[in-house]
């Protein structure tokens, strides 16, 4: 499956940024999927994930609260919407398809990953 994710951006801190992923290659509603990041000098690290129905989500908890993960399966889309951004969540955001019907926090619950979209929280 191929991934195209966008929306990446400069903003200032509390402002908001939402991210688009748009998928192809194989039938998106039949797999869950996720967001991860990855910051200069750290590790990729799990941000949110949804099921094939984005019935069922999980967030990492320094997001919880301020990011919501969706889906709209008819547009082959998944979506971040990332509010009250700080400068920690500074980094390179990723969409991700898992092999399974369900979410996962687990990276290696994914088989294909995007591209990658830079995010930048500063003043």
């Amino acid at each position: 499956v191929q991934l195209q994710a966008s929306g990446g951006g400069l903003v200032q801190p509390g402002g908001s940024l939402r991210l688009s992923c748009v998928a192809s290659g194989r039938t998106f509603s039949h797999y869950g999927m996720g967001w991860f990041r990855q910051a200069p000098g750290k590790e990729r690290e799990f941000v949110a994930t949804a099921s094939w129905s984005g019935s069922s989500t999980y967030y990492a908890d320094s997001v919880k609260g301020r990011f919501t993960i969706s889906r709209d399966n008819a547009k082959n889309t998944v979506y971040l919407q990332m509010n009250s951004l700080k400068p920690e969540d500074t980094a390179v955001y990723y969409c991700a398809s898992s092999k399974y019907y369900t979410g996962s926090h687990y990276y290696k619950e994914y088989d294909s990953w995007g591209q990658g979209t830079q995010v930048t929280v500063s003043s």
